[in-house]
């Protein structure tokens, strides 16, 4: 019998002990070991009583969990850097295998808690942070580890996946989409980690660090949210052949040097993660042997999120049965250049109101060409005395990009730039 302390009972924590319930005997067959949940800790006593948690299991205080010697692995879901953070090491010093759905606590120390596992010869699992139920982070460590990753380009936020499906389907703006997202409940009352890109920065920061062995914080992942997309883009985007979605991105290039993003993109309509709506996730890796994967289902939600925490329990109790604890430690072993978003290249989709009379096209790709920024395709929507121009570049350096809308901005013709958004999925040219 494997014994279990539970560190929060919220909505993933219900949906473990929901799960270890109802598939009791089926988990038990596949770890080798009846799997008890031993404590639970939880501000909210009745919830737990709720859920069938007999008075006896409900923990006074967190000691109760991190230094009963029968417990065998503690669920850290309380979320947030402190205290988990604190509680997560503590359980580790006390020889306790712990496993985590807390992309904020790893986004950030996962570094240190990874090394702090391998000192105590102890497993630290943490699938759930990433995806939800979705399986990224073990098939990347295993399952895809005799490939060098060439990029990971994920959907990793539903909240922001929905507006935009929403946004493309019926031509809403983005106020309208965010009011009928928090109805739903699919977006908070402040919804900036969300709309803002930071949920998809933390998520994008773990995958990297695994796919290019070397650690990537959040502090190194450039972010842009969805707050700038209009109906307006959208439709352009359609009829250029794209959509436009919420990417988190990372790449290494053949210097060794990383760069690991999160911002709007255009991807092309028949690229499959165009095909991933409403609050779905998906995660596309490239590797250099297995070539495109692609990973797909709920990136969130009680039931989803608690399949994966209790797939690393069971992972775990395995790994006790067969004295092989602490197999899959970090694997940040290298330190990799991160590039700063001046210095990468991309293509770009530019939208911009001008005067529309001769020589005002010419104006602005003289300026673009002084700039190395080479134009790859206009067109021009006609309105009376302005004119909006939808450009797209080939890839160009972001640095000169900038240079360049700089430089335009000032000219008496161009009234205004609506937007700047970047290019993804495109094979080289």
């Amino acid at each position: 019998m494997v014994k279990v302390g539970l560190l929060g009972c919220g909505t993933v924590g219900s949906g473990v002990v929901k799960l270890l319930e109802q598939n009791r005997d089926i988990i038990a067959q596949r770890a080798g070991e009846e799997i008890v949940l031993h404590k639970v800790l939880d501000r909210d006593v009745e919830k737990c009583r709720r859920l069938g948690i007999a008075s006896a299991k409900i923990a006074a205080d967190v000691e109760e969990i991190l230094k009963d010697e029968e417990i065998d692995i503690v669920v850290e879901l309380i979320g947030g850097v402190e205290p988990a953070c604190s509680y997560v090491l503590e359980a580790i010093s006390q020889g306790k295998h712990v496993v985590s759905a807390n992309k904020d606590l790893i986004a950030v120390k996962g570094r240190e808690i990874l090394e702090a596992a391998e000192a105590n010869r102890v497993d630290f699992y943490y699938e759930a942070s990433v995806g939800g139920g979705i399986p990224v982070i073990y098939p990347l460590k295993q399952s895809l580890a005799a490939n060098r990753i060439k990029e990971v380009i994920g959907i990793l936020n539903g909240t922001t996946n929905y507006m935009l499906t929403k946004m493309s389907r019926e031509g809403l703006n983005y106020e309208q989409v965010l009011k009928e997202a928090q109805e739903l409940g699919y977006a908070e009352a402040d919804p900036t980690s969300d709309v803002e890109g930071l949920d998809a920065a933390r998520k994008i920061a773990i995958l990297s660090s695994i796919a290019f062995n070397s650690r990537i914080t959040l502090d190194d992942v450039y972010v842009e949210g969805i707050t700038r997309i209009t109906p307006t883009d959208i439709k352009y985007a359609a009829e250029l052949g794209y959509v436009i979605k919420l990417l988190a991105i990372a790449k290494e290039d053949e210097e060794g040097q990383v760069e690991v993003r999160v911002n709007p993109a255009f991807i092309p309509a028949d690229h499959p993660l165009a095909g991933v709506n409403d609050v779905f996730n998906a995660v596309f890796v490239k590797g250099d042997a297995v070539g495109d994967v692609m990973h797909y289902g709920r990136g969130a939600g009680q039931m989803p999120t608690a399949s994966a925490v209790v797939g690393d329990i069971i992972e775990i109790v395995r790994n006790m049965r067969s004295g092989c604890n602490s197999r899959l430690g970090c694997t940040c072993y290298t330190e990799k250049k991160v590039l700063k978003i001046e210095d990468t290249k991309s293509r770009f989709y530019i939208r911009m109101s001008v005067v529309d009379r001769p020589g005002v096209l010419a104006g602005i790709a003289g300026i673009f060409g002084n700039n190395n920024v080479s134009i790859a395709a206009v067109v021009q929507k006609e309105g009376g005395e302005m004119a909006e121009l939808i450009l797209i570049t080939h890839e160009v350096k972001e640095k000169d990009l900038r240079k360049s809308l700089q430089e335009i901005k000032e000219l008496p013709t161009v009234k205004d730039i609506g937007n700047v958004i970047r290019l993804e999925g495109i094979d080289k040219e």
